[in-house]
C-alpha cells in the first residue's frame, strides 16, 4: 500500500509525497519520493516517465512535511528520494538517510564478475 500525499505551495505549484516499494526490487523496503510540479497529475506524469507506471494519489494521508517541502525546492531537478522504514503506517517515520537526485536509483548497479 502506498502512503502520500501533497502540498500546495503559495506560488500555485505542488509537491507531492509518495511511499512505493522499492523499484529495484531489493529488500530495501520503501522508498519516499519527492517531485515538485505545476500540479498533481504532472508530478505523478514525471514519476511514470521514469518507469514507475503504476503510481496513483489517493487521498493526503501523509503529506509532504515542512523539511521535505524544503528539501525538493532546493534540488535542481525537483525529483528526489531516500529510504523509508516500511511500517504500514500512512505516516512516514523521518528516516535519517540524505535525499537523493533520482539518477541515483535509477542508476543501473554495475556487473560483477
Amino acid at each position: 500500500m502506498a502512503a502520500g500525499g501533497f502540498c500546495k505551495l503559495p506560488n500555485g505549484s505542488v509537491v507531492v509525497a509518495l511511499n512505493l516499494p522499492s523499484p529495484q526490487g531489493s529488500a530495501q523496503g520503501c522508498v519516499r519520493f519527492l517531485v515538485l510540479a505545476q500540479n498533481r497529475a504532472r508530478a505523478l506524469t514525471r514519476l511514470r516517465n521514469l518507469g514507475l507506471r503504476a503510481v496513483y494519489l489517493r487521498g493526503n494521508g501523509a503529506p509532504p512535511t515542512p523539511d521535505e517541502i524544503t528539501a525538493v525546492l532546493h534540488h535542481p531537478d525537483g525529483l528526489i528520494w531516500r529510504t523509508a522504514p516500511d511500517t504500514g503506517v500512512a505516516c512516514p517515520v523521518p528516516s535519517q538517510e540524505l535525499w537523493h537526485p533520482i539518477r541515483a536509483l535509477l542508476r543501473r548497479p554495475a556487473p560483477q564478475a
